[in-house]
């Protein structure tokens, strides 16, 4: 396995393969979790390179070596930027692997607990998905911002921004809301894995959102997957990483 640090235009990421020459080849593109960094997910590139995969790791925007020394309040406060800053840069990444000539075919996507988020928005936007793998992830953008906002308020925080701005970011987050657009999902492979305890990103709406797709894959069941750990908190275990891989794998390599 070969681990090399990049920088693609202003993404700072790791590229792993696993042999030093190899060119095109199944990709997958996996996001880390908030106050997290690229280096943090090494061991599920490990283990898709493993399998023939090239990994790609990128640092998130205010995350790893774009970070601008924000305080844990300050960087919570601008979580739907770097979230849908990340979206958008995947975009980017795709197109830079088709132009290095380095991916066969379209990448799989996957991350956890921000990454999930993220990956699960991205779903909804870009049909040229092939797979995800969503860890400690949700959907439920709008809700989501609602519960941190009001969160924010019950704690005296006054948070920077009016009403009107409150109301067109909500507009923006429910573009990428899979509640309101399971169509886009489209049949394609996605696994979740959630523990019961979580209370970093809720286990219950995540689970409700897995219910709802599961209508839409009854003609392919085996595409879509569910991994509920009951007394797992916000941390994944080792089972739900080797799960989580192996189905990137499986669907990568078909």
């Amino acid at each position: 396995m070969r681990v090399e640090r990049q920088v693609w235009g202003h993404i700072p990421l790791l590229n792993i393969t696993p042999e030093q020459d190899a060119k095109e080849l199944p990709t997958v593109i996996f996001f880390h979790g908030h106050t997290s960094a690229k280096e943090h997910n090494l061991h599920y590139a490990y283990q898709l390179a493993d399998k023939g995969i090239r990994v790609i790791l990128p640092d998130s925007h205010l995350h790893g070596e774009r970070s601008e020394g924000l305080d844990g309040v300050q960087i919570s406060l601008r979580f739907w930027e770097i979230v849908l800053t990340s979206i958008e840069e995947l975009a980017f990444l795709r197109d830079e692997l088709h132009k290095r000539g380095l991916m066969a075919g379209e990448p799989a996507v996957g991350g956890t607990s921000m990454g999930g988020i993220t990956t699960l928005g991205a779903m909804t936007v870009y049909p040229w998905i092939k797979a995800a793998a969503v860890m400690m992830g949700a959907g439920n953008y709008v809700e989501l911002a609602q519960a941190q906002m009001a969160q924010y308020e019950k704690r005296g925080f006054q948070l920077p921004i009016s009403e009107e701005e409150r109301e067109k970011m909500l507009s923006t987050l429910a573009i990428f809301d899979s509640r309101r657009h399971l169509e886009k999902f489209n049949g394609r492979p996605i696994y979740f894995w959630h523990g019961e305890q979580d209370v970093t990103v809720p286990f219950e709406p995540t689970y409700r959102l897995y219910k709802e797709l599961k209508q839409q894959y009854e003609a392919i069941p085996e595409k879509i997957e569910f991994k509920r750990e009951r007394e797992a908190g916000h941390a994944v275990s080792r089972t739900g990483m080797l799960e989580a891989t192996n189905w990137l794998a499986k669907y990568l390599l078909e």
